[in-house]
């Protein structure tokens, strides 16, 4: 087999794998009972609605790749949604807070003020054991925040059982949990914007 026919075969099981894998994505809610992935976009997108409807926002938090989904998908909120929308990721916040507070904090921190009841906070870890996602989640639920996560990595990840819905990718590598976190947030916005099929 040539160099390239190879190249071609490892480029389609790539894409095989990650496609398998986002029709396995596991969805549960806060009790641990299994929801389709139906259900568990209607719930986002319905607190989301609920969220903005009372007057409340949407929160993105992530840590480096999981921090460019976060951008990405509250601009997609903000700007095509038209919904009150913002990721906790600025650079010179994040690092005034960490280095005051320690980086475990710089999350926490920020929800500690701008956190309030009926909020909605998207926190997305691909292993589910960043300190600071878990801190930041805590603060949530103290200020009654709706929670959603999105994670991979281990199926026994601790933020996997935070969320009133979870998002669980069954991969250890980072590439494919990445992307189909972003696939998923963005399959969940794209549907509740009306997508009906087709490209």
């Amino acid at each position: 087999m040539s160099q390239g026919r190879a190249m071609s075969s490892l480029a389609h099981r790539y894409l095989d794998t990650l496609t398998e894998l986002l029709r396995l994505t596991a969805v549960t809610d806060r009790d641990w009972r299994v929801l389709s992935l139906d259900d568990g976009f209607e719930r986002v997108s319905g607190a989301a609605r609920e969220a903005h409807a009372a007057g409340n926002k949407i929160m993105f938090i992530g840590n480096g790749g999981s921090a460019a989904i976060s951008s990405h998908l509250a601009i997609d909120y903000l700007k095509n949604g038209g919904l009150r929308a913002t990721a906790l990721n600025d650079a010179a916040t994040l690092t005034a807070l960490g280095n005051d507070f320690g980086y475990d904090e710089v999350f926490a921190k920020q929800l500690e003020l701008h956190a309030r009841r009926g909020d909605v906070l998207v926190a997305i870890s691909s292993s589910g054991r960043s300190a600071n996602i878990l801190r930041a989640v805590d603060v949530a639920r103290a200020n009654d925040c709706h929670v959603v996560t999105f994670t991979g990595f281990s199926e026994e990840n601790e933020l996997r059982r935070r969320g009133d819905v979870n998002f669980y990718v069954r991969s250890a590598v980072y590439g494919f949990v990445e992307v189909a976190h972003l696939a998923l947030c963005h399959a969940s916005f794209d549907i509740a914007m009306g997508w009906k099929g087709g490209t």
